[in-house]
């Protein structure tokens, strides 16, 4: 079956796609996707049970040959990714890609919900941003979708450029070029040889690039096509920090005051601001998506807890994102506490990098400091600082008693739990 008559089918029925057979709706099609440790093909019959109008296959099984319901490919995931194009280029919205190694989720968030006081918009889902994550993203445009924000993630080199063809963006924006992936970039370097992919691509095929001309890399792309913001008197849109616990910003006399903390926010709120104004929505209205907004999912909350306040941001870390975060923990007032987790795809970097978290934490004004994880393990100095597992933590560690405390980890730490342990 080729792509133009199965999008006919999925169109004409109002289907919905899914690639997880236990989370079937009815009036959807079942993609049969492959991974390392499943095969879809396994779920395929037991989609149609639960529900689901159509499931695609890519094996040929005695099963599947009397089931009416079922259509065999040549490759599921490559009729996903062929199927979400081919919806993306026959709609209407304008989609504006966004990338980089920090702040991307929380940019992409603010953003939708600024777009979305005024149009029709729709965004990546949590951080399914990658070769499947973006097709399921942009087959959920509607006829009536005005704007998509599309997350593009990667860790090695080409798969931006792949996502960016993928999706067919009419904007980009890369939020920072920081130390994340290093198994497959390797180094810096290689992170922005990397995300760049998608300016590149964007200028090869005439559209936006949002530049932040805080960012020297980003400078280096001025000439082209470009809407700007930053501290930078040259950008089109200037901005003055005002508050730092809570992001507050003065653009044009109006001020934007965020729910959000750190200063490492203070980007991605101008950004989400900067692309809002461009693309037609009011002052007012911008003003009130960014009162309302809360950052979720472990990212970036301020937390009270017994009277204690708990910067919560277990949603991912790296070396870049753990400096940054440090940096404005150190500037609250009063007793503080760390409790970090090991960072992970650092490749043959991770040692070395984790050695360096240790070192500036040791050599901080901070008061209490905990490491959990393999790689922080390495440098255990034999007291009650160092832990493998976050057991061994909540054995040793009756209470904190800091008036400050800075959790923050890799996801699959899951540092968040230590909320629900009665240390703090």
């Amino acid at each position: 079956m080729n792509i133009e008559k199965l999008h006919d089918i999925i169109s004409e029925n109002n289907l919905s796609v899914s690639i997880d057979s236990r989370k079937i709706e009815k009036k959807s099609i079942f993609f049969s996707i492959k991974g390392e440790k499943f095969n879809g093909n396994d779920y395929a019959i037991k989609a149609l049970e639960k529900g689901a109008s159509i499931a695609i296959v890519d094996e040929k099984r005695e099963e599947f040959s009397s089931i009416k319901e079922i259509i065999n490919v040549d490759d599921s995931l490559k009729t996903l990714q062929k199927l979400a194009s081919y919806h993306r280029n026959n709609s209407k919205a304008k989609v504006i890609a966004i990338t980089g190694s920090n702040g991307k989720t929380t940019t992409k968030e603010l953003l939708f919900n600024i777009l979305g006081s005024k149009f029709q918009t729709i965004s990546t889902s949590g951080n399914l941003n990658n070769h499947i994550g973006v097709p399921l993203t942009l087959l959920k445009i509607k006829h009536d979708t005005e704007f998509a924000v599309v997350e593009l993630g990667a860790n090695n080199f080409g798969e931006i450029d792949f996502l960016a063809k993928l999706s067919n963006p009419d904007y980009g924006y890369i939020t920072n070029f920081g130390k994340a992936h290093l198994e497959g970039f390797k180094n810096i370097e290689g992170v922005i040889k990397g995300k760049t992919e998608l300016y590149n691509w964007l200028i090869e095929n005439n559209k936006y690039l949002f530049l932040n001309f805080d960012d020297s890399e980003q400078l280096k792309f001025k000439m082209n096509s470009n809407i700007s913001f930053g501290i930078n008197k040259d950008a089109n849109y200037c901005f003055e920090l005002l508050k730092k616990e809570r992001i507050t910003v003065k653009h044009d006399n109006n001020i934007f005051t965020t729910n959000l903390y750190g200063e490492y926010n203070f980007s991605n709120v101008c950004a989400a601001i900067s692309i809002g104004l461009e693309l037609g929505v009011e002052v007012s209205l911008i003003i009130s998506s960014l009162e309302k907004y809360k950052s979720t999912n472990n990212r970036s909350e301020f937390i009270k807890i017994n009277d204690k306040n708990v910067v919560l941001d277990a949603y991912n870390a790296n070396p870049t994102s753990m400096e940054l975060a440090i940096k404005s923990f150190l500037k609250l007032k009063g007793s503080k506490a760390v409790i970090l987790g090991d960072m992970f795809e650092l490749g043959k970097k991770s040692s070395f990098e984790h050695l360096q978290v240790v070192e500036k934490i040791k050599n901080s004004s901070i008061d209490n400091y905990f490491f959990i994880g393999n790689e922080f393990y390495k440098f255990n100095d034999n007291e009650n600082h160092f832990f493998k597992i976050k057991d061994d933590f909540y054995k040793t560690i009756l209470k904190i008693k800091e008036q400050n405390i800075l959790i923050k980890g890799s996801r699959a730490m899951e540092l968040e739990e230590i909320l629900n342990k009665n240390i703090i």
